[in-house]
């Protein structure tokens, strides 16, 4: 008799419901995970709408099961995978290369030209869901004093810590970030605990007031943007206009790092950074620093779960996607899931 479980599917733009789907196998080589939080970031919110550059290029299409960021405990190993495995709390990397390629044996497998991309890209379900399968070796094993909360929130941070660490700022280093969504924030946080002075730049008045109760005093709009001296400068935004105020808010020698993504292409003068003699650097995934950032969070380095509103059940995911607000939802940037809720958010 087949198992089924439920899951939220996209089957089409603004096409979405909660459906019973086979329960995945673990494979050789793979596992099975019981969900226990899911983070919904813009990337999702893309997919739903339809803007989602690799629903164009070919690299995903419809119907497709979202969820990357994600905590939970394995249930099931597959053939040659260790069964000390199961009943460890774990997250998982999104990026998953072909492990044969140059970049992957380089230990670049989240710029593998073939990889999949949990909940992403064809080919890997992802985590919305109340199973994942998933490959053994993308793993992370979580500390005991990081719960299922801050699990989730491991792929975003990894993210930040990467943006953190290429900002190259400490003590006396004056840094500003772009964008005071989840990503930027968590950037805040990891620049701030390295000792830079950190100042965020945002839209709207409830954004920034909710960066102060974190501690960041210093918040701007883009019309009243201080004329400091920036050590470096994080565009965390998805405005197409910022990375190039970025280049141009740096202090000569400073560095720009490029972690948000617009929807329509951006543009630098390639003179402006040459003449001034700036380091500009991508980030593209958590991949390389989700280690660091499970002894980050294990450390209490920093603590993100203020940015969680709330935690709901995977019918109110489309909802969320579409705009809505979690009834009763506190005021940070992220919602979380959990596929084992049947009754109201929380």
């Amino acid at each position: 008799m087949s198992r089924t479980m439920r899951a939220f599917v996209l089957t089409g733009p603004r096409e979405c419901s909660v459906q019973d789907v086979p329960v995945p196998v673990a494979v050789p080589g793979e596992v099975v995970v019981d969900v226990e939080r899911v983070g919904v970031c813009g990337t999702d919110v893309e997919f739903f709408t339809g803007e989602m550059a690799y629903l164009h290029e070919g690299h995903s299409s419809y119907p497709l099961r979202l969820g990357h960021e994600w905590a939970g405990v394995v249930a099931e190993v597959g053939d040659g995978v260790d069964p000390t495995w199961i009943g460890r709390r774990v997250m998982g990397d999104t990026m998953i290369g072909d492990g044969t390629c140059r970049r992957c044996l380089r230990g670049h497998q989240h710029v593998c030209e073939k990889r999949h991309e949990v909940g992403i890209r064809d080919g890997r379900p992802g985590a919305l869901a109340e199973k994942l399968a998933v490959p053994v070796t993308s793993l992370h094993v979580l500390s005991e004093s990081v719960d299922p909360v801050l699990g989730a929130l491991v792929e975003p941070g990894g993210n930040a810590l990467r943006a953190a660490e290429a900002a190259d700022v400490g003590a006396g280093d004056r840094a500003l970030v772009l964008g005071p969504g989840a990503i930027g924030l968590m950037v805040a946080m990891f620049v701030r605990a390295a000792g830079a002075e950190v100042h965020l730049m945002g839209q709207t008045a409830d954004s920034l007031a909710f960066a102060r109760t974190l501690g960041f005093e210093h918040t701007w709009t883009e019309h009243d943007l201080p004329g400091l001296p920036f050590d470096a400068v994080i565009d965390a935004s998805n405005a197409p206009h910022l990375p190039a105020l970025a280049l141009d808010r740096v202090e000569p020698a400073g560095r720009v790092v490029y972690i948000g993504l617009a929807g329509t292409p951006s543009t630098v003068d390639t003179r402006t950074l040459a003449l001034k003699d700036v380091t500009a650097v991508g980030v593209l995934s958590a991949s390389p620093g989700l280690d660091a950032t499970i002894d980050a969070y294990a450390a209490g380095v920093v603590d993100p779960r203020p940015l969680v509103a709330a935690t709901i059940g995977l019918d109110q995911v489309g909802a969320v996607l579409a705009g809505e607000r979690p009834a009763g939802a506190g005021p940070g940037p992220k919602i979380h899931v959990d596929p084992r809720l049947t009754d109201l958010p929380t």
